[in-house]
């Protein structure tokens, strides 16, 4: 299976993340949103947002496992955050480096959202993967 990660000139070069990731052949894998609840559907962190950005990516761990990849094989992944602002980008980018390989990111798009599905928490993460 061939992933190719392209940041086209005319494009700024992102800090960490691709612009367009191809992928040719394999299996395709499309992971829920991932958010702070752990497997004894406690929620992680409440108000702590570092904390239920670890169990979120934790849980994507988890999930990409569960299907046979893993991080290196994420060739999309969306990030919601409820009351986003500018300040905490460094947090986000610090943790999710914690887990995503850094020299072939993949592409990202992160979304401010006014809430989400359950009170408390604070972001989702969902995930489009590529295996052989």
């Amino acid at each position: 299976m061939e992933k190719e990660f392209i940041n086209p000139p005319g494009l700024n070069k992102p800090p960490g993340y691709t612009h367009t990731v191809t992928a040719r052949g394999g299996k395709q894998i499309f992971i829920a949103g991932q958010t702070a609840w752990n497997a004894q559907g406690e929620l992680v962190g409440r108000g702590d947002l570092r904390a239920q950005t670890v169990q979120a990516f934790e849980n994507l761990k988890i999930a990409l496992a569960a299907a046979g990849a893993t991080f290196g094989d994420v060739v999309k992944y969306t990030t919601f955050v409820v009351n986003y602002s500018p300040e905490v980008r460094p947090m986000l980018g610090e943790v999710r480096e914690m887990y995503v390989p850094m020299d072939h990111p993949p592409a990202h798009t992160l979304i401010g959202v006014q809430s989400l599905a359950r009170d408390g928490m604070l972001i989702e993460i969902e995930a489009t993967a590529v295996i052989d």
